[in-house]
């Protein structure tokens, strides 16, 4: 997969997880818990967007993002 193709996965993934937690938080009772994953998960993708992001990202960078 091109990294540019890569990154737009990983930005509609993000985006994606930022519905789902604004959908749980308007809950009456909001699962924290489920909130706590869903954030970690937003905040785990959006540090491999940033490090994919950077001028010398290489292909070894998109294979160890591959591997978490």
């Amino acid at each position: 997969m091109p990294l540019q193709d890569h990154v737009e996965s990983l930005r509609a993934k993000h985006a994606h997880l930022e519905e789902l937690i604004d959908e749980e938080m308007h809950r009456p009772l909001p699962d924290q818990a489920r909130l706590s994953r869903l954030k970690k998960e937003k905040l785990r993708i959006k540090e491999q967007i940033e490090r994919l992001g950077r001028p010398n990202a290489s292909v070894t960078t998109v294979a160890q993002t591959n591997l978490a």
